[in-house]
């Protein structure tokens, strides 16, 4: 028995207890109306895809050529017609997923008109965008199953059971246009609470992965542009924290992380990082300043400001803003570390932001991350912001 016929039966006992008033009521109909319409909610989508993503990157554990592709949309209806081409030249959504850049719904869906890639945009664009992608989806199923039942109407009319139960089998075995997306909330908005509050909007909209970046929320750049500003290792773990908490408060608990570090093109800090003892996560983040040794602490300048890194006093390169200086040369080092310390606490997918799309570097990158972390596996983007013909000519 298929779940369709399963609704039938079910639906034509129902009729049967209700007995007259029910008389004009169809079950068949009843149960093509809950075929056309299987995700209820939001949350019944995130879980699906969520379930879809972790089968996807087991596959591509067993075999690296197994990977997914992601479709950029800004729009439910472009979501809607990529899908609807990819299942009908594959013949399958598998390995199909969507993206939601923020770079794309600041400059396409702001109430404020085209913005930069700074989250400057309206905090729940991408969350009502989410909702809008799955409703035009959903519709793409409701059309697609209504015309193959349209036609089992006919097989049976014209009494060609052959065909009918071809149709049968179509229904029986169809796949839906919904599939994962992967929603970009920036930096989050705030910090790990605004970062929790909006996470929880957009699983209920229906996502089931999430990417957040290192960078500050309120200094945000775009990943191509220059005076980016990271923050601490502990910060940025407490929002991966706070999207796991939102994950497992819905009852996504296999929910999607995807940790994107833009230390590579990030030459500046916010804070020096919390440490209490040689060597930990924060005292390995402030060893990456640009420091000069203070052999005697009465020479400090007035607005001075100096760490004890290495076991000697040493004074930070402050900007006149408040920014802290990196040593130049540092990039691929913090990004890393980054990968690291992001997937030993609970993400699940790493993005390397770089400003040219170099193979070599990003791979010597994940080398030396697997060294660490096995299993790590990344998520590349193939930007338009890239010159693909110059770098690769």
């Amino acid at each position: 028995m298929t779940v369709y016929n399963d609704d039938i039966a079910r639906l034509k006992d129902l009729k049967q207890a209700a007995g007259q008033p029910w008389a004009a009521i169809n079950p068949e109909y009843a149960a093509r109306m809950r075929a056309q319409n299987q995700f209820k909610t939001g949350l019944d989508i995130a879980r699906y895809t969520a379930a879809i993503m972790r089968r996807d990157m087991h596959d591509y554990d067993q075999d690296s050529a197994d990977y997914t592709q992601s479709l950029g949309c800004w729009h439910g209806f472009i979501a809607q017609q990529k899908m609807i081409a990819v299942k009908k030249h594959h013949g399958t959504t598998d390995k199909r997923y969507i993206y939601l850049s923020g770079w794309m719904v600041a400059a396409l869906r702001s109430e404020f008109g085209p913005l930069p890639d700074q989250s400057m945009h309206e905090k729940t664009s991408v969350s009502d965008l989410i909702e809008e992608i799955y409703t035009f989806l959903r519709q793409a199923d409701a059309r697609e199953l209504g015309h193959l039942f349209g036609q089992l109407d006919d097989a049976r009319e014209a009494g060609d059971s052959v065909t009918a139960q071809r149709i049968q089998n179509e229904v029986n075995n169809y796949q839906t246009h919904v599939v994962p997306i992967i929603a970009d909330i920036d930096a989050g908005f705030g910090n790990e609470e605004a970062t929790y509050l909006l996470a929880k909007r957009m699983i209920e909209a229906g996502a089931c992965a999430i990417q957040l970046e290192n960078q500050v929320s309120d200094a945000k750049q775009c990943g191509h542009q220059d005076g980016k500003v990271t923050v601490p290792h502990e910060e940025f773990l407490a929002k991966i924290r706070a999207v796991r908490y939102a994950f497992l408060e819905l009852g996504v608990e296999d929910g999607v992380i995807v940790a994107r570090t833009d230390s590579l093109g990030a030459g500046l800090t916010q804070k020096i990082a919390t440490t209490t003892e040689d060597g930990d996560l924060g005292d390995q983040y402030n060893r990456f300043l640009e420091l000069t040794p203070v052999e005697d602490a009465s020479t400090l300048e007035h607005g001075d400001i100096a760490v004890k890194v290495a076991g000697k006093l040493q004074r930070t390169t402050t900007l006149p803003n408040g920014l802290f200086k990196f040593r130049d040369g540092t990039g691929e080092d913090r990004c890393v570390l980054d990968c690291i310390t992001s997937l030993e606490n609970g993400a699940d997918l790493l993005w390397i932001e770089t400003s040219t799309p170099s193979v070599a570097q990003i791979g010597g990158m994940v080398s030396r991350i697997r060294e660490r972390v096995p299993t790590a596996k990344l998520v590349y983007n193939n930007s338009p912001s890239f010159n693909w013909t110059l770098n690769f000519r």
